[in-house]
């Protein structure tokens, strides 16, 4: 990158930080996540509770999935015109959007358990082939979203953009599904 080229100052907040221990936690904290999550929405009986609003946070986790959806492709835009502020707070508040949603799906899980899909016929394998994408490419956006982040805040540009190239699609791909997943359910559930 250009020395003439104006960053933010936080995007040195993390350098100084070893790469390797960077790296290491972030795959650790992801695994540990992704298990809870799995004994989370298939092993663990629902919890009781008579609260009527834990019915409502699907569509909330859905709302969160589109604002997620929408901070990346204005991020995306403002990295194209070189708008490195802009970019950074589009792709902060992508990150807070998904870790609320990543909050609101807990909840709702804890409490509701597995969402069963009753369509029939063609569109249960559109569903269910939409279902298995979003959860194979969930598993590897939170560690591919993480290093992406530790590499910008940590000055490691040229690192950055290689995993952001990756990063960004599968994000993409993992926020917009998320939103079907809700409406198919909501659809033929």
């Amino acid at each position: 990158m250009a020395n003439d080229i104006k960053l933010p100052d936080s995007t040195r907040a993390l350098q100084g930080i070893d790469s390797k221990k960077a790296i290491i936690t972030i795959i650790s904290i992801s695994i540990v996540a992704v298990l809870m999550l799995f004994w989370l929405i298939y092993f663990k009986p629902p919890s009781v509770t008579e609260l009527p609003w834990i019915k409502n946070l699907s569509a909330l986790n859905a709302t969160f999935n589109a604002l997620s959806t929408l901070f990346l492709l204005l991020g995306f835009n403002e990295i194209r015109k070189k708008q490195f502020d802009k970019h950074m707070n589009y792709m902060i508040s992508a990150l807070i959007s998904s870790a609320l949603f990543l909050v609101s799906y807990i909840v709702y899980h804890t409490f509701v358990g597995d969402t069963k899909f009753m369509g029939e016929g063609f569109v249960r394998y559109i569903y269910f082939f939409i279902l298995i994408t979003h959860i194979v490419l969930s598993v590897f956006v939170v560690p591919l979203v993480l290093t992406t982040f530790y590499f910008s805040l940590s000055g490691q540009f040229v690192r950055h953009r290689k995993i952001a190239k990756w990063t960004f699609p599968i994000w993409l791909y993992v926020s917009v599904t998320g939103v079907l997943v809700f409406l198919f359910l909501k659809m033929f559930g």
